[in-house]
C-alpha cells in the first residue's frame, strides 16, 4: 500500500484533526483531573482508593449504558447532518434525552437504596464497603445531569460542534478538582469530609456543567437548540426504526460493561492491593487513551457524514485510513506509557506492593494498546457509523463473555495468577475481536443508509 494513500487527501486530515483534537483535549482534561482526584483520594490510604474505585464501577455501568444510547443516536445524527436534516436531528435528541434520563433515574434509585450491597459484590473488606457506600449514595445525585450533558454533547459532536462540549468540560472539571481537594481535606475554610467530599464535589461540578452547556446551546441557537415540541414530534415508525438500530448498541455497551464488571469482581476477590493497583493503573491508562477517543469519534462522524451524502467509496477509503493511522499512533503512545509509568506512579503515596502491581499492569497495557485502539476504531468508528450494530453486538459479546470473562476468572480465582498476568488474559478479548473485525470491514457489508420516517 502506497503512503500517498494515507497522506494525499489534505481535507481528510483537516477534518479529522478539527474533530479529534477538541474531543481528545476534553478527555485529556477529564482523565488528568481524574488522575489528580485519585492522587487526592490516595492520601487517605489504599482502602479509600479501593472504595472509590469500586463505587465508580457503578458509574462505569451507567456511563456505558449512556454511551450506548448516545452513540446509537449519533449514528443517525451523523448521517442526518450529511443531509443537513435538522428536524430529524432534534427528534433523535428527544428520544436520547428520554431514554438516558430514564436510565439515570433508575440508577440513582439503586445507588441511593443499595450502595453497600453493590460494593459488597466486589469486596468483602468492611472498611471498603462502608466508605464506598458513603461515596456512592451521594454521587448518584449527579446522574440525571450527566445524562442530559451526554445527550447534547454527543449529538453536538456529530454535527461538528466539538468545541462547546470541550469548553464546558474544562470549566466544570476544573471546579471539580478544586472542590475535591478542598472538601476531602478541609482546606480554604471547607469542612473535611474525606471520600464524601469527593462525591459532593462531583455532584456540584456536574450541575454546573449541564447548566452552562444548555445556556450556550440555546443562546447561540445551535442545531440542537430544540423546542419541546421539536424534541417530541415523534411517530411510532420513527421510534421503532430508531430503536431497531440503537438497541443492539445499548445492549452491546450494557453487556460489555457487565463483562468488564466481572473483571472487577475477580480483582475484588484477589485483594484490596489488587483493586487499588487496577484503579490506579486504569486512571493512567485513560490518559493514554484520550487521543484515541478523539480518533474514534472523528471516524464515526466523518464516515457517517459520507454515507449520508451517498459517497460510499469515500466512506470506505476513510475507514481504511483510520484502520492504519489509529494503531500506528497507539504504538507510539504505548512506548510513552512504558517509559513514563514509573515516574507517574511516584506521585502516589501507596504501598510498595500496590506500586509494583500498578507498574506491571501498565507494562501490559502499553504492549496491547494498539490492538485495543484498532478494535475501538473498528467497532465505534467504522461499523456502527454504517449501522452495522448487530454485528458489533455479536463481536463484542463473544469477545467478553466467551473469551475474556472465562479466562480472567480461571486465571485470577482458580490459578491465582498475579494481577498483571490476569491483565494479559483480559486482552485476549481484544486479540479475538481484532481477527474477526478486519474481514468484516473489508467486506463493505457494514455500509448502510439509515432513514427515519416521521409519518
Amino acid at each position: 500500500m502506497k503512503l500517498s494513500f494515507l497522506f494525499e487527501d489534505k481535507t481528510f486530515f483537516k477534518t479529522m484533526f478539527k474533530l479529534a483534537i477538541p474531543i481528545a483535549l476534553q478527555n485529556l482534561i477529564l482523565s488528568s483531573l481524574n488522575l489528580v482526584d485519585s492522587i487526592i483520594i490516595g492520601g487517605l490510604g489504599d482502602s479509600a482508593i479501593a472504595s472509590v474505585g469500586l463505587a465508580n464501577q457503578y458509574f462505569f455501568l451507567f456511563n456505558l449504558l449512556l454511551f450506548g444510547i448516545t452513540s446509537g443516536s449519533a449514528i443517525f445524527t451523523a448521517q442526518f447532518w450529511g443531509k443537513r436534516d435538522i428536524p430529524n436531528i432534534r427528534r433523535v435528541l428527544g428520544i436520547c434525552l428520554v431514554t438516558g434520563g430514564t436510565a439515570a433515574i433508575l440508577f440513582t434509585i439503586g445507588g441511593l437504596f443499595f450502595p453497600e450491597q453493590f460494593i459488597g459484590f466486589f469486596s468483602k473488606d468492611a472498611v471498603v464497603i462502608h466508605m464506598g457506600g458513603q461515596y456512592l449514595r451521594i454521587i448518584v445525585l449527579s446522574y440525571l445531569a450527566t445524562s442530559i450533558t451526554f445527550s447534547y454533547s454527543f449529538i453536538l459532536r456529530s454535527t461538528g460542534q466539538v468545541k462547546v462540549p470541550m469548553f464546558v468540560s474544562v470549566i466544570a472539571l476544573g471546579i471539580n478538582t478544586f472542590l475535591n481537594y478542598s472538601l476531602v481535606y478541609g482546606y480554604f475554610g471547607f469542612p473535611k469530609l474525606e471520600v464524601k467530599g469527593s462525591a459532593i464535589a462531583t455532584v456540584i461540578a456536574r450541575l454546573i456543567e449541564v447548566t452552562l452547556l444548555l445556556i450556550i446551546v440555546y443562546s447561540q441557537k445551535l442545531a440542537v437548540a430544540a423546542r419541546l415540541s421539536e424534541l417530541f414530534d415523534l411517530s411510532k415508525s420513527f421510534v421503532y426504526r430508531f430503536f431497531k438500530i440503537t438497541i443492539p448498541v445499548i445492549l452491546n455497551e450494557s453487556m460489555w460493561a457487565l463483562g468488564v464488571s466481572m473483571y472487577a469482581f475477580v480483582y475484588g476477590h484477589m485483594g484490596t492491593d489488587v483493586v487499588a493497583s487496577t484503579n490506579i493503573s486504569g486512571t493512567i491508562e485513560k490518559i493514554a487513551w484520550v487521543i484515541f477517543l478523539g480518533f474514534g469519534n472523528a471516524c464515526a462522524v466523518m464516515i457517517g457524514n459520507k454515507i449520508g451524502e451517498h459517497d460510499e467509496e469515500a466512506a470506505y477509503t476513510y475507514a481504511k485510513r483510520f484502520m492504519i493511522l489509529g494503531p500506528a499512533f497507539a504504538m507510539l503512545a504505548g512506548i510513552l506509557v512504558f517509559l513514563s509509568s514509573d515516574f507517574i506512579l511516584s506521585a502516589y503515596k501507596i504501598s510498595p506492593t500496590v506500586r509494583y502491581y500498578s507498574h506491571r499492569n501498565l507494562m501490559v497495557f502499553s504492549f496491547f494498546l494498539w490492538v485495543k485502539v484498532f478494535n475501538y476504531i473498528s467497532i465505534v468508528g467504522i461499523l456502527r457509523s454504517g449501522g452495522d450494530t448487530k454485528f458489533c453486538l455479536l463481536l463484542d459479546m463473544s469477545g467478553v463473555w466467551l473469551i475474556g470473562v472465562p479466562l480472567v476468572a480461571f486465571g485470577g480465582l482458580v490459578l491465582k495468577l498475579p494481577v498483571y498476568w490476569v491483565y494479559v488474559l483480559v486482552y485476549m478479548e481484544e486479540v479475538f475481536k481484532f481477527t474477526i473485525g478486519i474481514p468484516r470491514i473489508l467486506s463493505k457489508k457494514w455500509i448502510n443508509h439509515l432513514s427515519l420516517s416521521t409519518e
